[in-house]
């Protein structure tokens, strides 16, 4: 699988980093527009390559909070041909700590078009366990906090196992993010990690 990265190729300061203009996106409205155009963006270039891959797209509280987002996703997916099943739509724990009525019926109508949602991050800040028990996410993705160092901590060991037992048991995949070594990869598998991402699987 593959996730959407953006990036803002500014004409005097380069390459800006999503941390340097998201957070004023999110805080002046803009990010809904610029969200919008990232969905049609990545599903377009989904379309045009080869294979069957899955494509990760995050949203931020506001773009879930809009009304309009179902259908912008599903005439997304109309006009690429790309099949719902292999679109993931990645949430962290501020959607859900801000969450409506509005992002509730949102993120219902993101899975009856046949989409998964994702929680990401999970482990950090204020996650909470009862999340997991409103809301029937498709995917767990593990915080990289967890896996630096994993091969010689033991409570982040303890921790990684646990989560993965807990999302096999609720029927949700898992994923570790920020692997970057053989011997982490490795031991997550043995921990029941069912994929990974970072920079060892790809720069």
């Amino acid at each position: 699988g593959y996730e959407a990265l953006l990036r803002w190729y500014h004409p005097r300061r380069g390459i800006v980093k999503p941390s340097d203009f998201l957070e004023i996106a999110e805080e002046t409205g803009m990010i809904v527009p610029i969200g919008e155009w990232v969905i049609r963006q990545a599903l377009a270039e989904t379309a045009r390559w080869q294979g069957d891959f899955r494509i990760a797209i995050n949203l931020s509280p506001t773009q879930v909070r809009s009304t309009h987002l179902a259908a912008v996703v599903a005439q997304a997916l109309h006009a690429n041909g790309v099949d719902p099943a292999r679109v993931e739509f990645e949430i962290t724990e501020h959607v859900l700590l801000q969450q409506t009525n509005t992002s509730a019926g949102t993120l219902e109508r993101l899975r009856e078009l046949g989409t998964k949602i994702a929680l990401d991050d999970f482990g950090i800040g204020y996650s909470s366990l009862s999340y997991l028990r409103r809301i029937p996410f498709d995917r767990i993705k593990i915080d990289r906090d967890f896996v630096d160092g994993i091969e010689t901590c033991t409570a982040s060991q303890a921790i990684v196992s646990s989560v993965t037992r807990l999302a096999d048991a609720l029927g949700m995949a898992t994923t570790a993010e920020g692997v970057e070594s053989q011997g982490q990869l490795d031991l997550l598998r043995k921990l029941g990690c069912h994929e990974a991402q970072g920079y060892l699987i790809c720069e």
